[in-house]
């Protein structure tokens, strides 16, 4: 599934009468966990790697171990497969809820907004302005999901009642970043060695040039009229 999209079309049809049941039913402990459908865990787990790629990001910070960088792009593409799979489980299973199409969005934002930006910090886009266009990135990516929460009821669908298209770029296309830092380190051009010179912006705030293209991405992210033709 490119975005979670997917599922939260199916979520829809279902939500209202699974949710009411949900909020009436196992009101004791752990009820929230008994009540999640196959395809909510499914979901989790592309939270799980999102999270195991910011910290194995953070861990290359104190190991300097290179291996810590390929475990963190590592796990977003698994993260990409988890999001692709709890949609079709969704269906398959017809189980859904608003639940399920909350955790999706999460999950995408920790797996395809925070880690890509945790990554490029680790392999050395540290000054102060990069860090305010990687917090640029992330908070467009929380806009794009919030978005498509709001508006998914109301954007065109087609005649199976799937979105037809996207407003912007669906958030895990951040992995086209991810791949072209995977080819930097594969090729030792991080830390110092990252392609391109400093910006000097202002006097004491200095710019890495590679990092625009992040914020390149979180513009197309949030774009109201660029429209993507949903596979």
């Amino acid at each position: 599934m490119v975005q979670q999209n997917t599922k939260g079309d199916g979520k829809k049809k279902l939500a209202s009468k699974n949710d009411i049941n949900l909020a009436q039913a196992n009101p004791g402990h752990f009820s929230l966990v008994r009540n999640f459908y196959v395809a909510d865990i499914i979901t989790l787990m592309n939270g799980v790697c999102g999270v195991q790629s910011v910290l194995s990001s953070m861990k290359y910070l104190v190991s300097h171990d290179v291996g810590d960088l390929y475990r963190a792009m590592l796990f977003m593409p698994f993260g990409l497969f988890f999001d692709f799979m709890d949609g079709r489980v969704a269906r398959w299973r017809k189980d859904s809820s608003l639940l399920g199409q909350e955790l999706d969005s999460l999950a995408d934002l920790i797996s395809f907004g925070v880690a890509p930006a945790a990554l490029a910090f680790a392999i050395g886009m540290r000054t102060y302005l990069d860090t305010i266009v990687l917090t640029y990135f992330v908070s467009c990516g929380i806009a794009r999901l919030a978005r498509y929460n709001a508006s998914v009821a109301l954007a065109p669908k087609d005649a199976t009642g799937k979105v037809s298209y996207f407003e912007g770029t669906p958030i895990p296309t951040s992995l086209s970043l991810v791949a072209l830092l995977a080819y930097f380190v594969h090729n030792d051009l991080y830390m110092e060695s990252l392609p391109g010179n400093i910006i000097k912006v202002f006097n004491g705030l200095d710019l890495h040039p590679l990092v625009l293209v992040y914020a390149v991405s979180g513009t197309l992210m949030i774009s109201k009229t660029l429209r993507i033709p949903k596979p």
